[in-house]
């Protein structure tokens, strides 16, 4: 940020309008953008740098340094695609001089961030080349450039070549008859600048992305690779034999990927099917290149793809760092890795249960992914679909897997005569095709299917199982603040809550006939479901805990989100502060809200877990005069979750539920390992260890949930040991 943008930023922060206590009312303490507002954008950068930073810390092994790279890049993928984009389409259009929450418009906002994402390239690069590079060679690991193989490493170099690249590529020549090709979003290419007979021609090669990125040469000391794109351009003159290679330079573009889908349409599948093919041919807003590239190609790229300057990112090593996370899987480096946090199975809520639907009679139970294995989800669908006395099931899903055991059970329970009701989120990012696919699956088994609500995302985690029983139909429900996705299970921390609560169940029922049919929304007994009243619910208890803090009664939020990103929720909470509120928020990603200002939110304290799960529970304690109430759910604070999602939140009631979250947020809080602290001028720092217990709060997590399950292993040998001799337990001799 230049001197003059720091000056201003400082002013903007000065005069912000204060008030004291006796004038804290519901009135607003001012609006946007004129209360600390930082912008989300550049807020989700810091984020990215977080991680980046992981991929720095010398602490972690190796692998999981480079897995933290490849993480970056990805990120930095859909941001392009998807943020970048949004600030490029405003700038264009008459919204270019509006500014946003945080005080700056589009073209600021482009300004700031090119400068940003530049640096943050400079420095993935750095600890690629610098860093990481330098200790797998430490570990007999290398990226071999061609020159610096041997003869035997060339000739199988070539051999393979010839074998498996060579037939696969396309060489496309660029001239008055042919033009530029239509190039995917985020594939890599090597453009050529040929000559003959002194006449400049270009040419573009696809790096086929059905090979792997890399390919292993044999050595004496220990593993060496090289990369595909090496290999191709080493071999260019085979493919232009009537061609002098003058010059070549590795490209890659990213596309605008956001999909403008007309909700409207008669059909809402084939409208994204439509749709979807559209984001291969979005207009590019990124051209990656490595540094040092010929000038005449340079232009040629820029003029083919219609880029501006600023918008050329120049690296210093191989294009696109994701394929470092297929590298990280490869068998025979495991102890190049954490020491992986393998779930307990089954949870020692369920321990001692074959019948879920018996555990779940008898009191709440919760389950802590990926600590405890998400098994249970699968398990309770899967009985579900093969009891006999369930009469209907009925669930959301927003991402799942590839080869998914919940829509396995849901086909299985449809084939079975249930009735089997199922909201698949079309309009889930990135993951339209995937659940498309799902979508069309379940319909041909016999699934009620539908697609998502006008206008709105359903991200709410719910699953419905409608069950005959002695004295009457009983509802059966799991709620989380996940994805139904076994894969991302395994590495996502999430919660989830079981339960037959009558309440609960006719809330359940209500909320799928709001989804599924033309139902008013309901007064719920004890959910909270946007959009029609989780805002409120929230602005309600955060107006609480101030007016409990004015009036000397015991008063504290505590949050742990995703993103805090939403203007209302933030103004609450400086006014909440401003009132003497202690308040407490982890989040992970992006955040508005700017903590430590005196006279505004010097009570709010920020931090961010970054480790080696991706943190994604959202929990929300609020100290209500002393008697705390607890909520999990889907739902973060942003405008999205609170005005244009359905989502689901919902109160924790069990006694011995409340207790084991109170321990989940002591646990988290005594973090030092992964926590980072947010400070007044948004930045962020790890936590000073000097004189603590190095604490990793998910590798206590995983501590927790095996002694949970070692006790409950313990109780029933105990019981057992003095259990007496009957005839339907002896042995005869």
């Amino acid at each position: 940020m230049s001197d003059k943008k720091k000056e201003e930023s400082k002013d903007k922060k000065t005069k912000v309008k204060t008030v004291s206590k006796a004038q804290l009312k519901p009135s607003k303490l001012c609006s946007p953008p004129d209360f600390p507002y930082h912008n989300r954008e550049l807020s989700w950068m810091d984020f990215n740098s977080r991680v980046l930073e992981e991929a720095l810390e010398k602490e972690n092994p190796i692998f999981e340094r480079l897995n933290f790279l490849a993480i970056t890049a990805s990120n930095l993928d859909e941001f392009f695609m998807v943020r970048v984009a949004g600030v490029m389409d405003r700038m264009h259009s008459r919204k270019s001089n509006i500014p946003d929450e945080s005080g700056m418009t589009a073209n600021q906002q482009f300004a700031m961030l090119t400068d940003k994402i530049h640096e943050f390239a400079k420095k993935q690069y750095s600890c690629l080349n610098r860093s990481l590079i330098p200790a797998l060679k430490k570990c007999k690991l290398r990226f071999l450039t061609m020159s610096e193989l041997n003869k035997l490493q060339r000739k199988q170099v070539d051999e393979y070549f010839s074998n498996n690249i060579f037939p696969v590529l396309t060489p496309l020549a660029v001239d008055t008859s042919r033009p530029f090709p239509l190039l995917a979003n985020k594939s890599l290419n090597i453009a050529a600048r040929l000559s003959n007979d002194s006449t400049d021609v270009f040419a573009v090669v696809q790096v086929p992305s059905i090979l792997d990125r890399y390919v292993e040469v044999n050595t004496d000391n220990g593993r060496a690779f090289v990369m595909l794109e090496d290999i191709i351009i080493s071999n260019l003159s085979e493919l232009f034999e009537h061609h002098k290679i003058k010059a070549y330079c590795p490209f890659r573009i990213t596309r605008d990927s956001d999909l403008d889908i007309d909700e409207e349409a008669d059909d809402l599948l084939v409208e994204i099917e439509h749709s979807l093919k559209k984001r291969q041919r979005g207009d590019p807003v990124r051209l990656e290149i490595i540094s040092k590239c010929d000038e005449a190609l340079k232009n040629f790229l820029v003029d083919m793809l219609d880029v501006s300057r600023n918008e050329i990112y120049e690296v210093t090593g191989p294009l696109d760092l994701t394929f470092l996370s297929k590298f990280c899987r490869m068998e025979g480096f495991e102890n190049y890795h954490f020491k992986p946090i393998t779930p307990v199975t089954p949870p020692a809520e369920f321990f001692g249960y074959d019948d879920m639907f018996l555990a779940i009679r008898e009191k709440d139970r919760m389950v802590h992914h990926p600590y405890e294995s998400f098994d249970a989800v699968t398990k309770f669908i899967d009985q579900a679909a093969k009891d006999p006395d369930v009469l209907a099931i009925k669930q959301t899903l927003y991402r799942v897997s590839g080869h998914s055991p919940i829509i396995a059970a849901l086909i299985k329970a449809a084939e079975n005569g249930k009735q089997v009701t199922v909201l698949v989120e079309l309009k889930a990012r990135f993951d339209e095709e995937n659940n498309i696919e799902w979508a069309k699956k379940l319909e041909k088994a016999g699934c009620h299917v539908i697609y998502g609500l006008q206008g709105l995302k359903t991200h709410c985690k719910i699953v419905l199982v409608v069950r005959r029983e002695a004295d009457g139909l009983r509802r059966y429900l799991h709620m989380g603040t996940g994805n139904y996705n076994d894969s991302t299970a395994r590495f996502y921390t999430d919660i989830g809550l079981f339960t037959c609560n009558e309440q609960f169940g006719e809330d359940a029922s209500s909320l799928f006939n709001v989804i599924t049919g033309y139902s008013k929304p309901p007064v719920y007994n004890k959910m909270k479901v946007a959009p029609m009243g989780l805002r409120d619910f929230f602005e309600d208890m955060i107006k609480r805990e101030t007016e409990n803090a004015l009036s000397g009664r015991s008063s504290g939020i505590f949050a742990k989100i995703n993103s805090l990103v939403d203007p209302e929720i933030i103004r609450l909470l400086y006014e909440a502060s401003q009132a003497g509120v202690k308040i407490t928020l982890i989040v992970r990603g992006i955040c508005c809200l700017v903590p430590g200002i005196n006279g505004i939110s010097e009570n709010i304290t920020v931090r961010s877990i970054v480790g080696q799960l991706l943190e994604h529970s959202r929990i929300f304690i609020f100290e209500n005069g002393g008697n705390k109430q607890i909520y999990m759910g889907s739902a973060d604070w942003m405008q999205r979750n609170l005005d244009k999602r359905v989502e689901l939140v919902f109160p924790i009631e069990d006694p011995d539920i409340i207790k084991r979250s109170f321990e989940i947020m002591d646990t988290m809080l005594s973090d030092v390992l992964n926590t980072r602290i947010q400070l007044p001028d948004t930045t962020y720092e790890l936590l000073d260890r000097r004189g603590k217990k190095v604490r990793n709060c998910q590798r206590e997590f995983s501590e927790m949930a095996k002694k949970a399950l070692s006790e409950k292993r313990t109780v029933e040998i105990e019981e057992n040991r003095f259990k007496p001799l009957t005839k339907s337990n002896h042995v005869s001799e």
